[in-house]
């Protein structure tokens, strides 16, 4: 793994010893954790507030966690992506206000120095996505870019895909890359659950030095290797095979645009879930005596009307068709142009949660296989015939 010279890696019977080691060193740890039946992201005092024993069952449209299990990494496409944490929801950006005099003060927040984030149980899928926002917004955003200088990534290799997973064929798969200071493998039985932990960086292999475990039997190695082999041939989803960005590019046209904007309900379900997405808005507020304005960055969505809006000439993408394939034009095909790669790293979740069950796999199949037929659409988009 990059950043270290050998494989240090030892076996934990709990992660308890973790998480106290990761908050003794002044990170708050965040992870996943059960709340109002769904699996949520939360701050962790404890290895035990981790969601063990639950697992999830997916589908377009469909998310249900279940009891029937022992580990505390059985489930996928869950609402929140970590990037609320390394690129927050909503940030003031300055603060206005009037003095009894007339005067006009105008102050930036005190920044403070960064939150220390330690984000444990990061899926290899998470961890390509926080990579893609690196490259979109570590350059750019100096905030992004101090709150990622003191995160502590914990990844955990991904043994039980479900349902919803494309990662494989988006480029991805089940094991953790590059990025993480330390990669769990959890090895859950029907009554233990222990844990092979590997170090990725100098930190890792600092902090692993001071944990209790016991080197990994050659056996139990294998095992864990195998688990995760074995989940890259389970996914229960794929992306056509070819050339995307450029089968995207070349149909704007296509006939199953109209299609999916007769179901899409340009909600922006799947832009606020989606681990990539960074796009954002300004926001201006002000009090009931309007002595005090404040602007704010928040996150956006491509499928708000407002979104494109031009002045003196209105939304550029006035109808559902257009913004949706923006939406999916961008993320699988203009990203390449943009940042050198896919904006989607298969985690499902757009499909999990857009209330109208659109799976992204089967609408890209679909145009696909216009471009086999050489089919056309008779073009109903007006304006917007591009991919602009």
């Amino acid at each position: 793994m990059e950043g270290q010279a050998a494989p240090v890696t030892l076996l934990l019977a709990s992660l308890a010893p973790l998480v106290r080691a990761l908050r003794a060193q002044g990170y708050t740890v965040v992870g996943p954790t059960e709340r109002d039946a769904a699996v949520v992201l939360a701050e962790l005092d404890r290895a035990d507030r981790l969601p063990y024993g639950w697992s999830v069952q997916v589908g377009p449209a469909r998310y249900r966690l279940d009891r029937d299990g022992t580990g505390a990494f059985a489930t996928v496409a869950d609402p929140q992506p970590w990037k609320r944490y390394l690129h927050p929801p909503r940030a003031q950006v300055f603060s206005a206000r009037r003095g009894p005099d007339g005067e006009i003060t105008v102050s930036e927040p005190d920044p403070g120095p960064p939150p220390r984030y330690a984000l444990l149980g990061v899926r290899p899928c998470d961890l390509r996505a926080i990579a893609v926002q690196d490259a979109v917004l570590g350059g750019v955003d100096t905030a992004y870019a101090r709150r990622r200088a003191g995160t502590f990534i914990v990844a955990v290799n991904c043994t039980e895909p479900r349902a919803t997973c494309f990662c494989v064929s988006a480029g991805g798969g089940p094991r953790a890359g590059a990025g993480a200071d330390l990669v769990l493998t959890e090895l859950a039985g029907p009554d233990t659950v222990e844990y092979t932990v590997q170090a990725g960086t100098p930190a890792g292999v600092e902090l692993l030095a001071g944990l209790p475990g016991a080197p990994v039997p050659a056996g139990t190695a294998q095992r864990a290797a195998a688990a995760v082999d074995a989940a890259a041939g389970r996914m229960g989803r794929a992306l056509p095979p070819g050339d995307l960005r450029a089968l995207l590019a070349g149909r704007p046209q296509a006939a199953r645009w109209d299609d999916v904007a007769g179901r899409c309900l340009a909600c922006g379900n799947c832009t606020m879930v989606c681990p990539t997405c960074f796009c954002t808005t300004v926001e201006d507020t002000t009090d009931l005596t309007g002595d005090v304005a404040q602007r704010w960055l928040r996150w956006d969505s491509c499928f708000d009307l407002d979104f494109s809006h031009l002045h003196g000439v209105g939304p550029v993408r006035h109808s559902v068709r257009g913004r949706y394939r923006q939406w999916l034009t961008h993320k699988l095909s203009t990203w390449h142009d943009q940042f050198g790669g896919s904006g989607c790293v298969g985690c499902g979740r757009c499909i999990v949660w857009c209330p109208a069950g659109i799976d992204l796999t089967v609408e890209v199949a679909a145009i696909a296989a216009e471009e086999e037929r050489g089919t056309v659409a008779a073009g109903t988009g007006g304006g917007e015939g591009g991919t602009a």
